[in-house]
């Protein structure tokens, strides 16, 4: 009878261990699948190292080790054109841009609620370029936009006011759904920046050196700003079509991401926007009022600010709208195009693309105009005595600085710039 007990147990327990290893096995089984997934998935994720530093600006914020008294939202007009290292510089002023190419009114709405969930600045600005677009615009540029999110409720509300015809969610969830073409087209980034993406804004500044003036240029019509056209008297209805690969570029940036030319000009200038007189959308004005109110529920400062680009067209009935609304909820407006002489502004020295976007000296410019506001108007703090953010700068600005060696290396020794 104890035999029979024993070998009883013994079965037990040796049934136990079997069931035990197999299920060990299952889970081990499917934590490889997971990785092996997840990993094919990272290799094939567009790394935008190179032609399309745009796709990593959203990734860079989270990197951010100290608070901002002052974040920036909105598209190319304020990565390009205002330089948070001049106002550390000059002023003391710990500034941040969470802007993309192409960065709708929505998305600059989700990525401002998304950033007060680590902070709470004392002042907000928003370019208001954006309004002119009332609907989601281009898959590639939401991609750039909201790929580098991280995954919570915010990123899916995003994702869902975001999406073209023809996107779905499971695609943002599972990017290799999207990306599987190109596991053909890998090359050495994918590779060199698998864990880590390269970074290449400075607190989400875009640098560039190079100067291309606007008179040797036909990427922007100057008349309907200055009022006498500069160029030949016909009407650029698409400036970019004359550039060597940019509609192949666009078309389908998911197989050849690395070659493709990101630069939101040519989407800012070709694509849809408002015409004079007409109104902007309902969807845009509805996010402006979500960010309004998001505002004033955390003690912010809004400031609406309207970059000086000479594309596309900045309309009467545009700006007069946003007077109004500006006017409705005692907010300031900043126009740069009525600064251009108080900021000293030229289109032969500071734009690198023929007035499309500033170069770093015309970010300088609007940087000084905008600094003096902030501190004299609002009284930001000067925080250059700051022992502990004065370490963090002195780093930041090593990095800015070197770019600037290296971006004009790369002019002196190929005549442009290649790698930014």
């Amino acid at each position: 009878m104890m035999r029979d007990s024993l070998f009883t147990i013994s079965f037990s327990v040796e049934d136990t261990y079997e069931q035990d290893k197999k299920i060990v096995t299952a889970l081990l089984s499917v934590l490889v699948v997971l990785l092996l997934f997840f990993g094919l998935q990272r290799l094939v994720e567009p790394k935008y190292a190179d032609d399309v530093p745009e796709g990593n600006f959203t990734a860079e914020y989270y990197d951010e080790t100290t608070e901002h008294d002052v974040l920036l939202v909105g598209d190319c007009e304020v990565y390009e054109n205002i330089d948070p290292m001049y106002l550390w510089k000059q002023y003391g002023i710990t500034s941040y841009i969470r802007g993309n190419a192409q960065q709708l009114t929505w998305q600059s709405y989700y990525l401002l609620e998304e950033a007060l969930q680590y902070e709470t600045p004392k002042v907000v600005i928003y370019n208001v370029q954006a309004l002119t677009h009332g609907e989601p615009q281009r898959e590639e540029y939401n991609r750039m936009t909201l790929d580098g999110m991280k995954w919570s409720k915010i990123k899916y509300q995003a994702i869902q006011a975001s999406m073209c015809s023809g996107e779905n969610m499971l695609d943002y969830i599972f990017p290799i759904l999207r990306y599987h073409g190109r596991i053909l087209e890998l090359n050495q980034n994918d590779l060199t920046y698998y864990n880590k993406a390269r970074k290449v804004t400075h607190n989400g500044y875009y640098m560039r050196i190079d100067v291309l003036p606007v008179s040797e240029s036909d990427v922007a019509d100057t008349e309907w700003l200055f009022g006498t056209d500069t160029e030949e008297e016909e009407e650029i209805q698409d400036p970019w079509e004359e550039i060597e690969g940019a509609d192949e570029a666009l078309e389908d940036p998911w197989g050849e991401i690395d070659g493709a030319d990101a630069d939101e000009a040519q989407d800012s200038a070709a694509d849809s926007t408002t015409k004079e007189g007409e109104l902007f959308g309902e969807y845009p004005m509805e996010y402006l009022d979500k960010m309004r109110r998001l505002c004033e529920a955390n003690d912010i400062t809004l400031i609406l600010m309207k970059a000086p680009s000479l594309a596309p067209e900045w309309y009467e009935s545009d700006n007069r709208q946003v007077e109004e609304y500006a006017q409705k909820y005692q907010l300031t407006y900043i126009n740069f195009y009525d600064l251009l002489e108080e900021t000293g502004i030229d289109y032969e020295t500071d734009t690198y693309d023929g007035g499309l976007h500033m170069n770093l000296s015309g970010a300088d410019k609007l940087s000084k105009y905008l600094g003096r506001v902030l501190s004299e108007e609002y009284g930001l703090a000067d925080h250059r005595d700051d022992e502990a953010l004065k370490k963090v700068y002195n780093e930041k600005y090593t990095f800015y600085l070197d770019m600037q060696e290296k971006q004009q290396e790369e002019i002196d020794t190929y005549g442009e710039i290649r790698s930014y």
